[in-house]
């Protein structure tokens, strides 16, 4: 890639089609590209620009960080900030970026948790690294039960109110405690916008109540992993590559986990159903997470533009029958690869 000034296609917005989060006023892309674990120091800046530049070409218009994305802790936010200046000064408010605050991030008493101070200090050191005077999305990134909950509210309505985001969020809270932060949050003039769990076909919780509780409240939700780690890919159907999060040290997926001879047979199965429908295995566990209209996007990453493009071309085929469900169903079990 060139450092030329970056247009952005003309035809970026032509064929994404755009959900409401909740009752709000906000849109999302189906697909949004999530920071977690692909940028890393360890990872080639252009590399990471490209796959960026080549999102919002496609529409993902949507990126998701946390202050502790990496990495280590904080460099996924310094690359996208790099990036937003290189290539997006003059399309910021086509954007929805959105940051996390909740685990450890530094030393002492008030680096972790709920805290007005850790997360009000943490969206500074955010918005710096960003290099933008708001995010669009500030969440609470994990329940504190050491932390009281009107405080933790209170500090996300506060960054709405300061003008340092534009809406507040929720991360891996169970049900009963999102019903509550979204009452407190009502109660100080700042909806909650949107919950951000993990799900995916290995992962079904969100099914046992929080559906729910979000139609009912009118909140949307971001799922995180829908590929569980790389499970509900066809990477691992003949063993690990070399080259994978499986066969590495960072104790995110073990080899056990994929030699599991029950995750073998589910993924197979899940894999045939893929395979006459004409799609991958992601991009049917993508529709299969899509599939509820509570979700309001499904958050991928991306190591690579090509990986990035067969995600989103999920968008192509996004409906299920009622027997697929079914079918499904009878693989895509849930604890499946722990």
């Amino acid at each position: 890639m060139s450092n030329d000034a970056y247009v952005p296609a003309a035809s970026r917005y032509d064929r994404t089609p755009y959900r409401r989060v909740g009752r709000s006023g906000v849109l999302l892309p189906p697909i949004s590209l999530g920071f977690w674990q692909n940028f890393g120091e360890n990872r080639d800046p252009l590399t990471l620009r490209t796959i960026v530049r080549r999102a919002f070409d496609l529409g993902v218009n949507h990126f998701d960080l946390a202050n502790n994305y990496g990495p280590p802790p904080g460099s996924a936010e310094t690359h996208l900030g790099r990036i937003l200046e290189q290539d997006f000064r003059h399309h910021r408010d086509e954007l929805v970026i959105s940051t996390k605050a909740g685990y450890r991030m530094w030393d002492g008493p008030f680096g972790d948790g709920g805290s007005r101070k850790y997360l009000l200090g943490s969206l500074d050191q955010s918005l710096t690294r960003l290099g933008l005077d708001h995010v669009d999305i500030f969440y609470h990134h994990r329940e504190d039960p050491h932390t009281p909950l009107e405080e933790t509210m209170g500090a996300l309505a506060q960054a709405v109110r300061s003008g340092k985001a534009l809406y507040a969020g929720i991360s891996n809270y169970s049900p009963e405690q999102t019903r509550q932060a979204a009452s407190l949050l009502a109660e100080l003039g700042t909806p909650l916008l949107i919950h951000q769990p993990s799900y995916s076909m290995f992962n079904r919780h969100i099914e046992d109540g929080l559906l729910e509780v979000v139609d009912e409240l009118g909140v949307g939700l971001a799922a995180f992993s829908p590929l569980q780690q790389g499970l509900l890919t066809n990477r691992y159907l003949s063993g690990v590559p070399q080259s994978s999060r499986a066969a590495g040290s960072s104790g995110s997926l073990s080899q056990r986990q994929v030699e599991d001879p029950d995750y073998q047979a589910r993924v197979r199965g899940l894999s045939a159903i893929a395979h006459e429908r004409g799609q991958s295995l992601a991009q049917l566990a993508l529709a299969w997470a899509l599939r509820h209209p509570q979700v309001s996007t499904a958050l991928v990453g991306a190591s690579s533009v090509h990986q990035l493009e067969q995600n989103v071309g999920t968008l192509e085929n996004l409906e299920l029958t009622d027997e697929e469900i079914t079918r499904l169903d009878e693989f895509a079990i849930d604890g499946t690869g722990r």
